[in-house]
């Protein structure tokens, strides 16, 4: 069986489709669009009508890809830059009757689940009681588990993008007060969630997102193209070294560090200052990163629980259903 998911987040739209025979995503082709939709919202996090009907563009691109691809959805979902615009259910409304396709947006605390479970099954039970931390554009997701599912799941407001905005916009590179700033808000934003960490005691801690990838890159692991099964580990002092490093260049300057690609040059040193102080507020010492993340982990449980899964995810959001026929055609791109 071959099927798709897509979602969209603060940078990208991203389309996986993976064959699942044998209970593993297997991508058999993947794809993406650069929206950079956060940079886009509004001063109250709207998106506006030239950001939606990109984003209806991409989607419908997105279904007529796996349609080509001859895959099941997609299974099309938002992150924090839609789940928490004001305007959400309009912007879903929009992509429904542009497209065909139902997107939702799924709760925090249901993404750092799903992807607790990719890099669970990632990393196997070997693993034992397992952490896990990823860094979105507008939030971090943790949750904590000694099973297939966690016992504990938490989203915070502690994206790389919205604190970019929020705390090192004034000024490229930031000042020392900016800085200090922004460590005082993720330290009060983490003390409860760290506090569960840190009590619960992981064996294993795992990192997942593209900014944990490229600061973990930054840090010494090894580069991309040696493949997926190279184990990359990423420790908290060297990531301390790589906060200092970010925060004296500017981010056309941080775009020539190994890892560290120009589209996110500027986010990553709030990436990093995020990064450093959760491993050190839950007394975390080294990491793990998880190449599967939350894409994966909607993929595992749809195959490991089934369609009717999905099915109940899709109708748990409030979004109105998708017009019976798209309203927008575009042809799946040349393979």
């Amino acid at each position: 069986m071959r099927v798709s998911v897509v979602d969209a987040g603060s940078n990208t739209v991203r389309l996986v489709i993976a064959d699942v025979e044998g209970g593993v995503p297997l991508p058999v082709h993947t794809v993406k669009w650069k929206l950079r939709l956060s940079e886009q919202a509004g001063p109250d996090g709207s998106l506006g009508e030239e950001a939606v009907e990109r984003l209806v563009k991409a989607v419908a691109a997105a279904g007529a890809t796996a349609r080509h691809w001859r895959a099941t959805g997609p299974l099309a979902f938002a992150t924090a830059v839609v789940r928490n615009a004001p305007n959400r259910e309009e912007v879903l409304h929009r992509v429904a009757a542009g497209t065909g396709i139902r997107m939702c947006t799924l709760p925090g605390e249901t993404e750092a689940a799903l992807t607790f479970l990719a890099a669970r099954r990632w990393l196997g039970w070997n693993a034992g009681p397992l952490a896990l931390l990823d860094i979105g554009g507008g939030s971090l997701e943790v949750a904590f588990g000694r099973g297939r599912l966690p016992d504990f799941a938490a989203s915070v407001p502690l994206g790389a993008n919205r604190l970019t905005q929020e705390f090192l916009s004034a000024q490229d590179p930031p000042g020392r007060a900016e800085l200090k700033a922004l460590r005082r808000r993720v330290r009060h934003e983490l003390r409860d969630v760290a506090a569960r960490i840190r009590w619960e005691g992981p064996r294993t801690a795992a990192v997942s997102s593209r900014t944990f990838q490229q600061l973990a890159r930054l840090c010494g692991a090894a580069p991309g193209r040696e493949g997926l099964f190279v184990r990359r580990e990423m420790q908290r002092r060297d990531l301390r070294g790589a906060v200092h490093t970010l925060a004296g260049l500017p981010a056309a300057e941080r775009a020539q560090l190994p890892g560290i690609s120009a589209p996110r040059a500027g986010q990553s040193l709030a990436g990093a200052v995020v990064g450093h102080t959760a491993l050190k507020l839950m007394g975390l010492r080294r990491v793990v990163v998880s190449p599967w993340a939350i894409r994966e982990g909607v993929l595992l449980r749809y195959i490991e629980d089934g369609a009717g899964w999905w099915t109940d995810v899709t109708a748990a959001d409030d979004a109105p259903p998708p017009a019976p026929a798209a309203a927008l055609r575009i042809a799946a791109p040349p393979v």
